[in-house]
């Protein structure tokens, strides 16, 4: 596969530690990775935050408003945009974009399609906070809908598990691991690695999405050169 230009799904989870939902150290350790990838790899990245770390729609009371429990959600995949840009522009990425689905412009710019092709062209780093902007839509149903806006080649999709199982791997010590898997498939058995909705926008648009553990965000050049041995293939042929 020509990966000329990809999308990564980052999950917040990825910027807290232990101790703290924020974690500074991460951001840092982040966008050192990145910028190495990119450099080495040439890529053009565009990247798509969560904000698990900070808060989930879902997490909220069943008594709270579920719109605005998801507009809380979204905002914390802001906070986490504008962190991951800072430490991107301080360790040397200094024309990175952070583009938000929700205007906000004081602090990023807002999300247009053809803005963000033109940054990607320009091998500029593009961050892309708020998911799609509406509530009941996942960071997944984001970076699907943005991979296909973007001309994305293939979706990387940093995962807390090396890659797609047909049971989850941390409770079951016999669950199986796929190395290739069609989108059908992946719907059928109702594999819970990115959400259904998410399956149907990508097998419509036949981008492939490659599913590795998050630990291994270091060795995504290798990835981008074609090594998929230490993940989950997910495309239109099995």
């Amino acid at each position: 596969m020509n990966t000329k230009r990809a999308i990564l799904k980052l999950s917040g989870e990825l910027f807290q530690n232990n101790d703290n939902s924020i974690d500074f150290d991460q951001y840092d350790t982040v966008a050192k990775q990145l910028i190495k990838i990119q450099n080495q790899t040439k890529v053009q990245l565009a990247i798509v935050v969560g904000g698990g770390n900070i808060f989930r729609g879902r997490q909220a009371s069943s008594f709270v408003d579920a719109n605005e429990a998801d507009s809380m959600g979204m905002l914390a995949t802001i906070i986490n945009g504008v962190a991951l840009r800072e430490a991107l522009v301080r360790n040397g990425a200094k024309d990175t974009r952070l583009m938000t689905s929700i205007n906000i412009h004081q602090m990023a710019e807002p999300y247009i399609r053809s803005k963000g092709r033109h940054h990607l062209e320009h091998n500029r780093i593009v961050i892309i906070a708020g998911g799609l902007g509406m509530p009941h839509f996942s960071t997944d149903s984001a970076v699907a809908q943005y991979a296909n806006e973007l001309k994305c080649n293939i979706i990387f999709k940093a995962s807390t598990t090396d890659g797609v199982y047909d049971s989850d791997p941390r409770k079951n010590s016999g669950a199986k691991k796929y190395s290739h898997l069609s989108y059908q498939d992946a719907l059928d058995q109702r594999l819970e690695v990115m959400d259904r909705t998410a399956f149907a926008m990508c097998e419509k648009s036949e981008i492939p999405i490659f599913v590795f553990d998050i630990k291994n965000l270091h060795k995504l050049s290798e990835i981008i050169d074609g090594d998929y041995s230490f993940g989950t293939m997910i495309s239109n042929t099995k």
